[in-house]
């Protein structure tokens, strides 16, 4: 159900700068689940509206997958497709500047998240001395808000601190963002409990983060240096870590693409995430849409539901799935590179000779209501549902009803070619360029729901899962020295992936920092963690496809200008990050 809440919320010049004037009143739609019956609940939705739209691909989710190595996005075709004024280009290259759009949009939501959790609290803490609902909600927004400056940190090397919306945030940095940050958490953990679902802020998501902090926190007191892993600090990971495992509220999902499919909010391996289900005319299928073709329609109920030719894996990752196995195919090896859904005939496999033009019987059929497309890392001439062009029926069998899945035709700029997806893809050559080029990605599964492709999502976004919190454990053991124990989580995590016994991960038989770094991109690859990680195991400065800056001081992304100049009337108050 969706109810109207008038909430204050910062105008947009305040907002970038420093929240600290005039509020403007608007009235936004928000939902959250079964949070309709009181004005508590009705504070608390408004604080978790937001992050939908503050993760999708041209804010926070493009930010943090593109700037790594992970993922390319070139400008396509001769019309120069996903160009974009170069943002993603600056992104990956690590050229950005303090105009970039998807940083400043990136901060602007979450500067507006962190609005949200200030207003929350203000209306909250008032009913909290008489009402446990109140003061329960106090802690929960407490813990809210410390995990948005937690992303602060990390994204821009500073914390806000700010009690309410009538004073100036205080700016922190480094070490006393670390201690602010924490002292947050711990102050509330012992008041959340696990009932919720993965879509509010637990006992066990601020375990979780307090563990994320701890690990990271040699980065954040000496962001452009080398980091400090204290044993103070990998001690305080391993106990956060164990809060979690032990809770015994969490499982690891025998099925890895289960956690990113539809229905996941009810998956066990959940411990934070975006909740989508409530209402499906703000949540989005961004996550499901972006790299896929824009040839490719996965759903036969939608005939306008298409990809869009956005990024592609880069050569330097997948190259890490080849060395990991060998001369064994790793969609033969991991469960967690691919999942086939459909099998093309083996009569039909051999394209030899068969063009577009001749092709009308190449097909084979498939029941529209339970048609999937295949999941993980996709390579080579793809297979779908065909039709004339956007929008128009697709291609069925008569006599049976059912869906014709053909090669998939690529058609621009007067060229008509199967959709060939190779794995050379860069931002220098124009050859590499083409709407095909590059290894894609669909990790969550394309909404059912979505008419158009990019709306009604129902996955819930991921953020934090039980499987970091064993890598995170694993982590701090290494650094410890203990290798057995980081080595039992790792293949504790790997073994886990049952549900098609034939590619569950083999153990390894050792461990190291390098050998965690990659199962990392393993477990974790195109979501929320990659630079984070780079940046920690020192592989952000690499050189890797398209990109050569080796500056130290592009860990953090610039503050945006527009931010810097509504604060200018305070002098020295916000001070662009070094390098910018």
């Amino acid at each position: 159900m969706k109810n109207k809440f008038l909430i204050s919320i910062l105008s947009l010049s305040t907002l970038v700068a420093v929240g600290c004037t005039n509020l403007d009143e608007q009235v936004i739609d928000e939902s959250l689940e079964a949070i309709t019956a009181t004005p508590v609940e009705s504070f608390i939705a408004a604080a978790y509206g937001p992050l939908p739209d503050a993760f999708t691909h041209t804010k926070n989710y493009g930010l943090q997958l593109i700037s790594s190595d992970q993922a390319i996005l070139p400008p396509r075709g001769s019309g120069n497709d996903w160009y974009d004024g170069g943002k993603y280009i600056e992104l990956h290259q690590h050229t950005t500047t303090t105009t970039n759009v998807v940083v400043q949009q990136t901060w602007d939501a979450m500067r507006l998240m962190i609005s949200r959790t200030v207003t929350a609290i203000e209306k909250l803490q008032p009913l909290a001395a008489t009402d446990a609902n109140a003061a329960r909600g106090v802690a929960e927004m407490r813990a809210l808000r410390a995990y948005y400056n937690m992303l602060m940190l990390d994204y821009w090397g500073i914390a806000f601190k700010k009690d309410n919306s009538g004073q100036n945030s205080e700016i922190l940095r480094k070490q006393e963002a670390i201690t602010y940050i924490e002292s947050e958490f711990l102050a509330v953990v012992n008041v959340l409990d696990n009932s919720k679902g993965p879509g509010r802020m637990s006992q066990a998501s601020v375990n979780g983060f307090l563990a994320q902090l701890y690990l990271n926190a040699g980065v954040y007191r000496n962001p452009y240096g080398t980091p400090v892993f204290s044993a103070t600090d990998m001690d305080k990971v391993i106990e956060y870590t164990n809060k979690v495992i032990t809770s015994g509220s969490f499982t690891l999902s025998p099925e890895y693409f289960a956690i990113f499919d539809d229905n996941n909010h009810s998956n066990k391996e959940l411990v934070f995430a975006i909740d989508q289900r409530q209402d499906l005319n703000t949540s989005h299928n961004r996550l499901g849409y972006w790299s896929l073709s824009g040839s490719q329609y996965p759903l036969a109920a939608f005939p306008k539901a298409n990809g869009t030719d956005g990024p592609a894996i880069t050569s330097d990752f997948y190259n890490t799935w080849v060395q990991a196995y060998g001369s064994t195919d790793p969609a033969q090896a991991d469960a967690r590179f691919y999942k086939e859904n459909f099998t093309v005939p083996q009569n039909l496999q051999n394209l030899t000779g068969v063009t577009p033009a001749n092709d009308s019987n190449h097909y084979f059929l498939v029941n529209g209501s339970t048609y999937e497309i295949n999941r993980g890392i996709q390579r080579g001439v793809q297979w779908g549902l065909r039709n004339a062009s956007n929008g128009q029926p697709f291609k069925i069998d008569e006599i049976t009803g059912q869906y014709k899945i053909y090669p998939i035709i690529e058609q621009r700029n007067g060229f008509v070619n199967y959709v060939n997806h190779t794995l050379d893809i860069d931002l220098e050559n124009p050859n590499n360029k083409d709407y095909t080029d590059g290894y894609r990605v669909s990790k969550y599964q394309f909404s059912r729901t979505s008419d158009t492709g990019r709306n009604r999502g129902n996955a819930d976004i991921v953020l934090l899962r039980l499987a970091d919190i064993y890598l995170m454990r694993a982590e701090a053991q290494l650094r410890k020295g203990n290798a057995g124990a980081a080595l039992q989580d790792v293949n504790l995590v790997r073994a886990s992936r049952t549900a098609r016994p034939s590619v569950t991960p083999p153990a390894l038989t050792s461990i190291n920092l390098d050998l965690l770094y990659r199962e990392r991109g393993f477990e974790f690859y195109w979501e929320y963690s990659r630079r984070t990680d780079m940046i920690r195991f020192g592989h952000y400065e690499d050189v890797y496809t398209s990109k050569t800056n080796s500056d130290p001081r592009k860990r953090l992304f610039p503050i945006p200008q527009s931010a810097i100049d509504g604060a200018s009337s305070v002098p020295g108050y916000l001070v662009q990050n070094e390098g910018y």
